[in-house]
């Protein structure tokens, strides 16, 4: 029988490369959208969900449910960059960002966990990112919502374990997406303390994105992950250095590792 996936965020970027890549292995993939009637080239079915309303979750879950009987894969995508100083961060962005980072997928998680525990078996698959293992300059909310949503997952996962659902977190590094074009920036302040840093490191973060490896790369991990008898608690996926920045930070000490960011920070 084929696995049916949930993707969130499937209409766009690291979301739709996944689903693609599983409609290609013979899954049955539905993927999310807050307006799935304006995306035309999908080529699996998009169901309207929008992670900050759990009204629009639960609808979404039920739908899926109610058409397939089940419900294997729910990998949790759907979220929104946002950069600046934190001192100039409107706090309703704040706010905004961890709604749709870490709220929503919490949400999106209890809805399908009562499906999940009835067919005794199921798996989660968390999209994070290799930035909420370091706070980040001028990324630092978004390090905050990644990093809140990996330690949400290690405490889940042991919580469902005993019901035959498998929780993982899956951290990509830059990717070629669309990504900075979706993403909050805080507006470069003229005179500002930090107009110059502030400037440099995004610039630097674009150029990052621009040049990131390929969504495929995302996509085949994301299917061995489902293809796995024991899902890992952590996965990394992307070039060599981001993802052995973790292991830096882990090794080096504080002091140090906070020189190498702000070297390459140019701070």
């Amino acid at each position: 029988m084929s696995k049916v996936v949930l993707i969130t965020g499937g209409s766009s970027g690291i979301g739709k490369s996944i689903g693609e890549f599983l409609h290609q292995k013979g899954f049955i993939v539905y993927g999310t959208s807050r307006n799935p009637d304006a995306v035309l080239n999908s080529v699996f079915p998009l169901v309207a969900l929008d992670v900050r309303d759990v009204n629009s979750i639960r609808s979404a879950v039920d739908t899926v449910i109610a058409t397939t009987g089940r419900l294997d894969v729910l990998i949790n995508n759907a979220g929104v960059g946002i950069t600046g100083p934190l001192e100039e961060i409107p706090t309703s962005e704040i706010k905004n960002n961890f709604e749709t980072n870490f709220f929503g997928p919490i949400e999106v998680m209890k809805a399908v966990l009562p499906q999940m525990r009835q067919q005794k078996s199921g798996l989660i698959i968390n999209v994070t990112s290799i930035a909420g293992y370091m706070g980040l300059p001028y990324r630092s909310v978004y390090s905050a919502s990644k990093g809140a949503l990996e330690l949400i997952t290690e405490a889940l996962r042991m919580e469902v374990k005993s019901f035959g659902i498998h929780i993982t977190n899956v951290a990509p590094g830059d990717f070629a997406t669309n990504i900075a074009s979706g993403r909050f920036h805080a507006p470069l302040v003229k005179g500002s303390a930090y107009e110059v840093p502030y400037g440099t490191t995004l610039k630097m973060m674009d150029e990052h994105v621009d040049s990131g490896s390929d969504p495929n790369d995302m996509a085949a991990a994301v299917y061995n992950i489902i293809e796995s008898l024991r899902p890992k608690i952590h996965y990394k996926v992307g070039a060599f250095m981001q993802k052995f920045s973790i292991v830096l930070k882990r090794l080096l000490p504080d002091a140090v590792f906070e020189k190498i960011l702000m070297n390459h920070y140019k701070l």
